[in-house]
């Protein structure tokens, strides 16, 4: 495969010798089925469960056949409130067999979070973990039910409910759903999932059969899945990393999944990949590095590790070369993308050299297109130069579940995807991604972008990982600030370290003035840094106003 470079425009198209496939999640897992009965699916490690492909099949269809039986049907809104667990791969490819289309819940949602989903997604059903954590998810229900007119069911994982609902199923006419399945179609809306509400609610960016069961299979493809596969999922199954990169990536090419834990954990995680010989481990790069940190890490064995994914968000250089050499995921593969386009919509290849590995986020996805544009006049702009990243194709959502104002603010006529990344594709159709449009610093009139000083700060030997936002200041507008994690045993980086560490290899404008050492970032649950917070924060701790 190769990208489009006869111009010198930052536009690429991705030709793949595998066609598209038509079928519906439910279809596409039948002909996994009958390929490959024996081999397993899905290993759920905290539970100490195991399927093989053929056992799934029936606990998905037994678990269809019971949400017909309550009356569900194509169109309805079924809820998935629950970590990382068995359960809820049931819920993902039961609700696809149907037609219903699965909601999926943050897990880390309160009551007003999980009310306003309820209600904006006019779900019918909800299934739920009765609590985890700190999270009290049956009591928040409670609450919340009666202000969500459209709920009328509630099935507690842990309660009668889900046993009785696959007792229903077991009892049911497997004709039904054969009848159910055929009323389907590949451009059916199967999935809602909400974005980050890092400003206002979240949007429900919603997607079809087509959009994500080919984009977990050609995510698969580059990764050379095979039926010999087990991939290690550490990140939540809510967001698309989980259930389509994972699962769908897994069942479409009857590889195993693996579930290391109802939430990360980096131990865990590398015990799950040496007990059932992973060979792919996924993670955003936080989740790398913690692993990396982790006590004992060097005994244990990661020998049968080949590839993997790191995405979610940007990462830094020095993390993925030591996921290639202490881990052994010589193939591990960068991946881009966003919620609303299903997500990947560019990767690494196997064979990319590790500088293009640790350096781009890969080039154009099969049969789909890309293209940089000027963030004000919208033209593409000429390979090396900046702008905005556009996307366009398959994997574009149908758009934000019952806002068609929204929808147009993000996709334009031509149904290309406007990302709000900054990004600079090279003379092979490579990308960076600079930063994010709105994390851009202007610094007395010098455009800053935070990404290249986090990437420089990372080189410093008591650095474990570093943010770097911008702040206000009267004087130049907006100043820099870098927030630190320190490696275990470092003392705490003081602002002038930092600046004597930078003077002479950094512009001084892109020297941090203000340095604040942490233990954790604020994070959102799928592992992205919510700079938003951390400038909220800032803000109080320098006692500046914007």
């Amino acid at each position: 495969m190769s990208a489009a470079s006869s111009t010198a425009s930052s536009y690429a198209s991705g030709v793949f010798e595998v066609p598209l496939l038509g079928d519906t999640i439910g279809e596409n897992l039948d002909r996994t089925v009958r390929r490959f009965p024996g081999r397993d699916a899905l290993v759920d490690l905290a539970a100490g469960r195991r399927w093989t492909y053929a056992e799934f099949a029936a606990d998905v269809d037994a678990l269809a056949l019971g949400l017909m039986d309550l009356g569900i049907a194509k169109g309805d809104r079924v809820g998935i409130w629950a970590p990382n667990r068995a359960e809820w791969t049931l819920v993902q490819y039961a609700t696809a067999k149907i037609g219903a289309i699965l909601v999926t819940v943050n897990p880390a949602y309160r009551s007003h979070e999980v009310e306003y989903v309820l209600r904006q997604a006019g779900i019918r059903l909800l299934v739920a973990a009765e609590r985890f954590k700190s999270s009290d998810y049956a009591g928040m229900i409670e609450e919340v039910a009666p202000r969500c007119p459209d709920l009328e069911f509630t099935v507690l994982l842990e309660g009668p409910q889900w046993s009785d609902l696959l007792e229903r199923g077991r009892r049911g006419d497997p004709a039904d759903l054969v009848r159910a399945s055929a009323e389907l179609s590949p451009d059916d809306p199967v999935n809602i999932q909400y974005t980050s509400g890092t400003t206002g609610f979240p949007k429900g960016a919603t997607l079809s059969h087509h959009n994500i069961l080919n984009n977990g299979f050609f995510v698969g493809e580059l990764c050379h899945y095979t039926e010999r596969d087990r991939v290690c999922i550490p990140v939540p199954f809510y967001h698309c990393f989980g259930m389509v990169m994972g699962n769908l990536a897994c069942t479409s090419h009857g590889a195993a999944m693996v579930i290391p834990a109802q939430a990360f954990d980096p131990l865990a995680t590398l015990a799950a990949v040496e007990a059932e010989s992973c060979t792919s481990l996924y993670g955003v790069p936080t989740m790398f590095i913690a692993e990396l940190a982790a006590p004992g890490f060097d005994a244990y064995d990661l020998s049968s590790l080949r590839t993997g994914i790191m995405a979610g968000s940007p990462c830094p250089v020095e993390v993925m070369k030591e996921v290639i050499d202490r881990m052994g995921m010589r193939e591990v593969s960068i991946c881009y993308g966003m919620t609303e386009t299903s997500p990947v919509s560019t990767q690494t290849r196997a064979d990319d050299s590790v500088e293009r590995r640790v350096s781009t986020v890969g080039r154009v996805g099969p049969h789909l297109e890309v293209k940089v544009v000027d963030p004000q006049s919208g033209r593409t702009v000429r390979r090396g130069e900046p702008g905005e990243l556009c996307t366009r194709g398959y994997s574009v959502m149908l758009g934000y579940w019952g806002e068609p104002e929204r929808t147009a603010e993000a996709v334009d006529a031509a149904r290309w995807m406007h990302t709000g990344d900054l990004a600079v594709m090279d003379e092979h159709g490579y990308l960076s991604i600079t930063g994010r449009i709105k994390d851009m610093v202007i610094r007395g009139g010098e455009n800053v972008y935070p990404r290249e000083i986090e990437e420089f700060l990372h080189g410093h030997p008591d650095v474990l990982d570093v943010q770097v936002i911008g702040v206000p200041d009267t004087k130049y507008g907006e100043e820099l600030m870098a927030w630190v994690r320190m490696r275990e045993g470092a003392p705490p980086l003081t602002a002038a370290a930092v600046r004597a560490y930078c003077e002479g290899r950094l512009a001084h404008f892109k020297i941090p003035r203000y340095v604040h050492v942490v233990e954790e970032f604020p994070m959102t649950v799928t592992g992205k840094v919510r700079k938003v917070e951390m400038r909220e924060t800032a803000a109080r701790l320098l006692g500046l106003s914007s």
